[in-house]
């Protein structure tokens, strides 16, 4: 009965940006539903992109509500005549669409998910920091095949925002140690 109630509350819980979402839908054909049903992500201004009908506003609605918005739009738009759409709240914070690549002399380097307001310390933090050999004053950073040089001792280099897909690799310390 707790886990019960435990699932209603979370579907009762308004849709969040950059969050995941499940979509089912029934009362069309098979094919149509088959590109329907899925996980889908809402983007950071609150839209989920829905086949044929484009974006609708989704954070802040309950899911109930946002699968009634998109039942109309598709009425509307005159596609399905009967649809009936599901949407439930996801748990699977493995859809994750942005990430980050961290390499060089890291613990734990490879691709770590984005996170809005993501700084370039915390990226170096998510692949579990530099190691021994790792020169904190020579970051470079990877971004629309230019790169950056910046320094982790620095506290304004620690506060530079990290886009998608960018890349961060921490060298080797010269022979001087740096």
């Amino acid at each position: 009965m707790i886990l019960v109630m435990g699932l209603v509350s979370l579907q009762a819980a308004p849709i969040e940006a950059d969050r995941a979402i499940e979509v089912s839908v029934q009362g069309i054909p098979m094919q149509e539903a088959a590109r329907l049903n899925g996980k889908y992500l809402v983007s950071g201004s609150g839209y989920v992109r829905m086949w044929m009908i484009g974006n609708i506003k989704a954070s802040g609605l309950k899911p109930s509500t946002l699968a009634q918005r998109i039942e109309d739009a598709y009425k509307a738009a005159e596609i399905y005549t009967n649809p009936t759409f599901q949407v439930f709240s996801s748990s699977d914070d493995n859809l994750q669409q942005h990430s980050v690549t961290v390499g060089g002399k890291v613990r734990s380097p490879g691709r770590k998910p984005h996170t809005k307001g993501m700084t370039l310390f915390q990226a170096v933090a998510a692949a579990g920091g530099p190691t021994e050999f790792g020169a904190k004053n020579r970051v470079r950073l990877y971004r629309n095949k230019k790169a950056y040089v910046y320094d982790l001792n620095k506290a304004e280099h620690k506060m530079m925002l990290i886009n998608p897909d960018d890349i961060v690799d921490i060298p080797a310390k010269n022979w001087f140690g740096k």
